[in-house]
Formats: C-alpha cells, sequence, structure tokens
C-alpha cells in the first residue's frame, strides 16, 4: 500500500511541477517585452536561450520548492505540502524576476530586454546565465 502511495505522490507532484513550470514561464514572458512563441518561430536565438535558461531555473527552484516541506522533517498531508511547494515555488518565481529586473539595471550600456527582442544572441546566453545563477542562489535559500 504504501507503493501506492508513493506513486501518487510523484504523480501528483510531477503534475503540479509540469503545470507551475509552464506558469514560471508564462510569468517571465509577461514581464520580457517579446512573445517568447513568436520569436522562437522567427528563429530568434536569443530569446531561444532566454527560454531554455528560464524553465532551467524555473525547474531548479521548482526542486527545491518541493524538497523544501520534506527536508524539514516535519509531517505534512499531502494538501500542506502542495501548498507550501506552491508558495515557495512563487516566492523564487518573484525573486527570480527582481533578480533580472537588478541585473538589468546595472546594465547601464544596453538594455536586455531590447537587445533580446532584437535576436542578439549575446544577450539571450547572458540572460541565460543570469537565470540559472540566480536559481541556484535563489534554491540554496528555500532549502
Amino acid at each position: 500500500m504504501e507503493l501506492l502511495y508513493d506513486i501518487l505522490n510523484v504523480a501528483i507532484y510531477s503534475v503540479l511541477g509540469i503545470f507551475l513550470m509552464i506558469l514560471g514561464n508564462f510569468l517571465i514572458d509577461l514581464v520580457i517585452p517579446c512573445h517568447f512563441p513568436t520569436e522562437i518561430k522567427k528563429g530568434n536565438q536569443a530569446v531561444g536561450w532566454l527560454s531554455a535558461g528560464s524553465f532551467i531555473a524555473i525547474g531548479i527552484i521548482l526542486r527545491a520548492a518541493i524538497m523544501s516541506p520534506a527536508t524539514e522533517a516535519m509531517e505534512e498531508t499531502l494538501l500542506q505540502g502542495i501548498c507550501s511547494s506552491a508558495l515557495y515555488f512563487a516566492i523564487g518565481i518573484i525573486f527570480l524576476i527582481i533578480g533580472y529586473f537588478i541585473m538589468d539595471l546595472f546594465n547601464r550600456k544596453y538594455k536586455l530586454n531590447e537587445e533580446i527582442g532584437n535576436g542578439n544572441t549575446a544577450a539571450g546566453i547572458m540572460v541565460f546565465g543570469i537565470f540559472v545563477g540566480l536559481a541556484f542562489v535563489i534554491s540554496g535559500v528555500i532549502c
């Protein structure tokens, strides 16, 4: 019976993770003023790099958010675990977006949003790195 419970937990948290990854990428797409699907269809490699970096960052933060309640060695119901994971995830995504804006603020010689919209691959790779780096910091705080 415990095996079935474990399989159910894996299924529920996997579906939750997929939904939250899509939501997180959607939120990042909202704050960066270019439509990811449209730009990717046009072959904008900068947006491709940025999108890849956002998915990796979201995955890192989401992993920490899901693991966080389990590492506290406290008994939680499934609903409490899902709620606390979603809360930690939301906080993580908020700080990921804030971190992006702070990094963009320090780049006075160019605007990352404009460079990415113009297809500057170097800017896309830079944002990829920013997102992944921020995700490691944020996930370290969550765990």
